[in-house]
């Protein structure tokens, strides 16, 4: 975003200053943006061998209840508690399925 503004990629630390004293608009409104309320990026690991691997997340993804790479057998995660039921979603991060135990409907 800054070289299509015009800022070189090093600067000294007094034209940072001044940037951050009077940032221009494109630059406030970028920071405004920033809520904090979403991860940029996060940490998937596997709940049955522990691979792990850091990916951006993506909005259509639910909580999980599990993850594990996509060669393990379903067995090896614990079965649901009692009521609920699972769905599994292929296709997180590079090698994972999310597992989702949920209120049956």
């Amino acid at each position: 975003m800054a070289v299509r503004h015009g800022i070189p990629g090093r600067i000294p630390a007094e034209e940072v200053d001044a940037l951050n004293e009077n940032p221009p608009a494109w630059l406030a409104q970028s920071r405004a943006n920033r809520t904090g309320k979403k991860a940029v990026w996060v940490q998937l690991t596997c709940d049955i061998c522990g691979f792990s691997e850091a990916v951006r997340p993506k909005k259509w993804w639910p909580t999980f209840t599990y993850l594990s790479c996509e060669h393990h057998a379903s067995d090896e995660l614990p079965d649901p508690q009692p009521g609920l039921a699972r769905t599994e979603i292929d296709g997180i991060g590079s090698r994972f399925i999310g597992i989702v135990d949920d209120a049956a409907s």
